[in-house]
């Protein structure tokens, strides 16, 4: 139980600490970010892929879609069994730039899907990890910085977007996506 007092005590010193840096301009850039990766930007990328590589590419981007739909599924299911309250709703004293989307937190969906989509992606076209991995590293930041989830909440999804990113990559090679 000391373990566990400590994380979140350290969860609790890190969210404050990152969230300092939501003033103005630093907050309206991260806000852009945030509001980036609630879809618009990976559906982008699900259309860029075959508008840059041919029809040979749609089963990469169809890929996505279906990793994005089990990703989404799973989280929602542990949200909704975990019900951990955002750190804006449990800390007044933090700067909120952007409303959340519910009250709960864990985990990051943003940042699940972000690892998620930045990974398959990445193993297909590697020469787009120079775009992608940073913007994915600044969404799963946003989070924190906008005051919408905790490092834990960021981690765990990533470590879950990697998972479903991992095994969607190894179910698109089996089939024969890769080019």
């Amino acid at each position: 139980m000391l373990i566990r007092e400590h994380l979140i005590t350290w969860d609790h010193a890190v969210i404050h600490s990152v969230n300092r840096i939501n003033r103005r301009f630093v907050g309206r850039i991260f806000a852009i970010i945030s509001r980036l990766g609630d879809g618009s930007f990976w559906f982008a990328v699900m259309i860029a892929i075959p508008l840059c590589y041919g029809t040979a590419a749609i089963p990469l981007s169809v890929l996505m879609v279906i990793c994005g739909i089990i990703a989404t599924i799973i989280y929602k299911i542990i949200k909704q069994s975990t019900h951990r309250i955002r750190p804006c709703h449990d800390k007044p004293n933090l700067i909120l730039t952007v409303a959340p989307l519910d009250r709960f937190s864990f985990p990051s969906g943003h940042t699940l899907h972000a690892v998620c989509f930045t990974w398959i992606t990445c193993a297909a076209i590697p020469s787009w990890s120079w775009f992608l991995v940073p913007f994915c590293i600044l969404v799963g930041l946003s989070r924190m910085v906008l005051g919408l989830h905790y490092f834990s909440d960021v981690f765990v999804g990533a470590c879950i977007g990697c998972v479903i990113g991992i095994l969607g990559t190894f179910a698109g090679n089996s089939l024969g996506i890769n080019f």
